[in-house]
């Protein structure tokens, strides 16, 4: 059974261990944040702070613009953006790893906590079940202070959240206790 995650595009393409996993996953990614990729790679602010890492980074984001980009790819983001919340038919980027598009919609239900990309990942990850996979600590704490209803695993904690991750029925069953 793969396991699922709620993440930003552009962490897959700056954090090389989330495309090398020791079990199959899957990432849901709200469409928001791969058209926020074209920025990123063609802007002028620098993704990271160490050039080379940064011009590393900007390729990695430009071949996963790339692999969006597929004609088929590309029909199945285009079927899901007909319909709020609709999710893509799977995009497989090999056998471990496959990505779903979501057509993730903002609203001003976490606007005064969250900027509207927070806002969808936290939405996703509570619509779906399926926990958040970020590397912003702010975002992390701003989630807990505010006690939203979602599982988050920092990015240095993604070996554990594959293989040991609490799922999200155990929550239920402990939170009855």
């Amino acid at each position: 059974m793969r396991r699922r995650f709620v993440i930003e595009a552009v962490m897959v393409a700056t954090y090389g261990h989330l495309l090398v996993p020791s079990r199959p996953v899957e990432y849901i990614v709200p469409y928001s944040t791969i058209a926020e990729l074209y920025d990123m790679k063609d802007g002028a602010d620098p993704v990271m702070e160490d050039p080379s890492d940064d011009k590393h980074v900007k390729e990695k984001i430009g071949e996963l613009i790339a692999f969006f980009e597929e004609p088929l790819n590309r029909k199945k983001i285009e079927k899901a953006l007909q319909v709020p919340w609709r999710q893509s038919s799977p995009l497989l980027l090999n056998e471990n790893i496959q990505f779903t598009i979501v057509h993730a919609l903002d609203n001003a239900q976490y606007g005064e906590l969250f900027d509207p990309i927070e806002t969808e990942v936290l939405l996703a990850g509570m619509k779906l079940e399926v926990p958040i996979l970020s590397d912003q600590i702010e975002f992390q704490e701003r989630l807990i202070e505010a006690e939203i209803p979602v599982q988050i695993y920092d990015i240095d904690d993604f070996e554990f959240a594959v293989e040991d991750g609490i799922e999200p029925e155990d929550l239920l069953e402990h939170r009855d206790l």
